[in-house]
């Protein structure tokens, strides 16, 4: 399959909601893990997206070279352990993907900073240990436990990538809460969204 999606926003930024979106409309999503492929044994109990992309990268020259199955990707960031990878701040990764795959269409899920930092500081711990634990771009160890600091990150990531692809068709940037957010997609795309709502909601989040 060639790339067809791929998309660059942060975790809890509505990456679940996309992933059963373009799975509706007929996508072969990647999304965060590959479990299909995970095994119990080391080495193999987790696998990644966003390490696909490097080892595609830098083994082949292609990030995509090792998930020919897939012609979306919904989620590829993670932190795991000792590893904290963020392809979506890659603009040398991306730029390969975007010479590589020409007709490929680049999303950024996003929503108000305020109410993503809230559901970053309520999903597990990813916003009061993972994150200002973990080396992450624009988020140097020590920082993030903050949503002050979490809100500077998340405009300054959509600002890089407004900076970055300019007037390029190939990328919308995309608040999934508005009521057009389907409308935009699908005509970003060029395919019809039979579905569009809230996946893997944050019910802590929404009470805060």
């Amino acid at each position: 399959m060639e790339l067809k999606v791929i998309n660059l926003g942060l975790p809890k930024s509505g990456t679940t909601t996309l992933n059963k979106a373009l799975s509706q409309a007929g996508y072969t999503v990647a999304d965060h893990r590959l479990k299909d492929r995970e095994e119990d044994r080391p080495g193999k109990r987790r696998v990644f997206v966003g390490s696909q992309l490097y080892k595609g990268l830098y083994e082949t020259g292609d990030p995509m070279a090792y998930m020919k199955d897939y012609d979306a990707v919904s989620e590829i960031s993670f932190i795991h352990g000792k590893f904290s990878v963020w392809p979506q701040f890659d603009f040398a990764l991306i730029k390969t993907l975007q010479d590589l795959y020409p007709e490929a269409r680049f999303i950024a899920t996003r929503r108000d900073a305020e109410s993503h930092s809230k559901s970053i500081m309520a999903w597990n711990n990813l916003g009061t240990t993972r994150l200002p634990s973990s080396t992450v771009p624009g988020l140097p160890i020590g920082y993030g436990k903050t949503a002050d600091q979490q809100m500077l990150w998340i405009d300054g990531h959509y600002e890089a990538l407004q900076h970055w692809f300019r007037d390029d068709p190939r990328y919308l940037e995309i608040n999934v809460a508005a009521p057009d957010a389907q409308q935009k997609i699908s005509a970003h795309l060029g395919r019809e969204l039979p579905w569009w709502g809230k996946a893997n909601v944050n019910r802590k989040a929404q009470n805060t």
